[in-house]
């Protein structure tokens, strides 16, 4: 009679020996991570604010009052509406430019990839407060470079930054241009990644250019398009520094955000329980959001 096999000391030695090797990364994790999420909800159930900073016994649970209060405050309303329509605008737009871009840069008769790709990511890792006195200068109402291609076509100019009306777009054409270039890098790994021998078969098969694009690039590319487009997503419910640097959330706060929302409850009024409670519930959407995009993409691939 055969008896189920144990795990002998060798096994447990095994165990305590990638415990140990784990311990400085979970430690890393713990510290860095799960506290400062444990203490930022813990905050947000308290009126916790400038004089609690002094002394924490200011402190006072509140329960959900700070959310409760969320939901009647018409300037998270406003700022929910505007990160709505960062996301909605500004992902598709990003995705589409980094798509384009990986195109272009993985074509067979591109010369100089290197240089290009450079050119694209360089905005990434440039410092956004040298690209808001460029952008400035783009948006300017009278010399701007934007109002003048207007006026080649017989347009009006328009106050970019200035106009409620057109002061959004104006922030997420610049964090497109922004962050477009992360989303290529990966794009373009998952071009490489497809084997050249579809594209023969399909060639000889008298597949059109944008048939192969529809039955191969497409369908090979769904993880990384996936990824970047999760990323994407992420990236602009966060969005902060841009409407900071370039608008701090006006005009009228058309440009106000909720990470910039966040911000101000936090670090201009000091009103740290509410901010905690903005920064849970900002949490939340991008959970929703991020679980619902996986879930589309799971149903479309099965």
């Amino acid at each position: 009679m055969s008896t189920a096999a144990r795990p002998g000391p060798g096994s447990r030695q095994e165990a305590r020996t990638a415990w140990l090797l784990l311990a400085p990364a979970l430690t890393a994790i713990t510290v860095f991570f799960a506290v400062p999420v444990a203490g930022g909800l813990a905050l947000s159930f308290t009126d916790f604010d400038l004089y609690a900073v002094a002394d924490p016994r200011n402190a006072r649970f509140v329960g959900t009052a700070n959310y409760t209060d969320l939901t009647r405050d018409p300037l998270f309303w406003r700022a929910l509406r505007n990160t709505l329509l960062v996301v909605l605008v500004g992902g598709p737009l990003t995705i589409a430019l980094a798509l384009g871009g990986a195109l272009l840069v993985s074509a067979p008769l591109t010369r100089l990839r290197g240089l290009w790709r450079t050119l694209f990511f360089a905005p990434v890792v440039t410092t956004l407060v040298a690209v808001a006195v460029v952008w400035r200068y783009l948006y300017h109402p009278r010399f701007g470079l934007f109002n003048q291609a207007l006026a080649l076509v017989g347009l009006p100019p328009i106050d970019w930054l200035g106009d409620p009306r057109f002061a959004m777009l104006a922030i997420v054409l610049l964090a497109a241009w922004r962050s477009f270039g992360y989303g290529l890098v990966i794009l373009v790994a998952g071009l490489q990644a497809i084997p050249a021998t579809l594209y023969e078969a399909a060639a000889l098969d008298g597949a059109s250019a944008w048939q192969q694009f529809r039955r191969i690039t497409l369908p090979m590319l769904r993880p990384p398009l996936l990824f970047v487009a999760i990323i994407t997503t992420v990236g602009y419910f966060q969005v902060f520094a841009e409407p900071y640097v370039m608008t701090r959330g006006g005009p009228a706060n058309a440009t106000l955000t909720i990470a910039l929302l966040m911000y101000q409850q936090g670090f201009r009024w000091w009103n740290m329980g509410r901010a905690s409670a903005v920064a849970f519930v900002l949490f939340g959407l991008i959970l929703a959001v991020s679980a619902l995009q996986t879930w589309i993409e799971r149903r479309r691939a099965a």
